[in-house]
């Protein structure tokens, strides 16, 4: 996995994870608090959720085959999205399950300092692995704002770490607050109502996170700032003129699959279309290095038919296809 990947913040969450988990799992034993049992299948399923990822990451660097051309980068988004569906499912369900028991048939907790305990420890060691995450993130982050970060980064580990952390912060707080009530009052119900608000928080993480991988698994194109470059790289203005479509894909975090049918001139040869193809082909890996895998489409540019909206004109980001057959064939990058 690339660095921006995150595999530092996801080893760092894992190993966090799995000494909470432990902790939490032996804080209920000897408590038999709710909310512990909650909270130890939470950081259970989070741990599985980073092996899931570097999992993903893993199998996405296998080589492309003859069956699968374009490689195996999307299986990045395919594990990230089998996290939102454990983080529901394992994390969310269960305690929503566990805490309406609680609340049904409430019981008092014993060994308070067990629960009290590890919590606090907990807490400790899920700020350090959500400070990595946030470290780590600001690599790559730039200048956009956490909500478009997680919104807009093509790479998903990155804001499933951001966000499950966060979530196991809160429910710390959350799981703390109902102990807390429970022994102040004596009445188990608060321990309930602490893992039922984990579990809810839980599932609503889980819903966003599968929002956002399921747009990834559809396809999403490159970013606003890759396209401007991609078009700035695209035309010379000597052979190539302009472009009079183009459409970009992620065909994984790190690759990026441009189609552009560009304009040139008449009285070129094929060779002279050729060589400003290649060279067209060069800047725009130069100027967006991701961008792997490059379809250009030479054509004549016509405005009678691009105001008549058969050959669109210069929107090349959002602009609709032309007809089928219209230009000469493609020319393949050689990728």
């Amino acid at each position: 996995m690339s660095a921006s990947g995150g595999t530092k913040a996801i080893v760092a969450a894992l190993a966090a994870n799995l000494s909470i988990a432990v902790a939490k799992f032996v804080a209920f034993l000897f408590s038999g608090s709710s909310s512990m049992l909650a909270e130890s299948v939470h950081s259970l399923a989070d741990s599985g959720n980073q092996g899931l990822l570097l999992l993903g990451g893993k199998r996405a660097k296998r080589e492309a085959t003859p069956e699968h051309p374009f490689g195996y980068g999307r299986e990045r988004y395919i594990y990230a999205f089998l996290v939102s569906i454990v983080l529901f499912s394992v994390g969310g369900m269960f305690a929503v399950y566990e805490g309406y028991e609680k609340i049904k048939h409430p019981h008092e907790i014993e060994a308070w300092y067990w629960p009290v305990g590890v919590l606090v420890f907990a807490i400790i060691a899920e700020i350090f692995s959500f400070r990595t995450a946030i470290k780590e993130s600001n690599q790559t982050r730039g200048k956009r704002s956490w909500t478009e970060f997680v919104r807009r980064s093509k790479a998903p580990e990155l804001p499933v770490v951001l966000l499950e952390d966060l979530g196991a912060l809160v429910g710390l707080i959350l799981a703390l607050g109902g102990v807390g009530l429970a022994l102040a009052t004596g009445n188990g119900v608060w321990d309930g109502i602490g893992t039922l608000c984990i579990g809810i928080l839980l599932i609503l993480i889980a819903i966003i996170l599968a929002v956002e991988t399921k747009s990834l698994l559809l396809g999403e194109s490159a970013g606003i700032e890759d396209v401007e470059k991609i078009k700035a790289a695209v035309v010379d203005g000597e052979t190539v003129t302009r472009i009079i479509h183009m459409r970009t894909l992620h065909l994984g975090p790190e690759e990026l699959l441009v189609a552009a049918k560009i304009a040139v001139q008449h009285d070129e040869t094929a060779a002279e279309v050729a060589d400003a193809i290649n060279a067209a082909e060069n800047r725009i890996r130069e100027a967006v290095p991701i961008a792997r895998v490059i379809y250009l489409e030479p054509d004549i540019y016509n405005a009678e038919a691009a105001a008549g909206g058969t050959n669109p004109g210069t929107d090349a980001a959002t602009a609709p296809s032309t007809r089928a057959g219209e230009g000469p064939a493609a020319k393949d990058s050689g990728h």
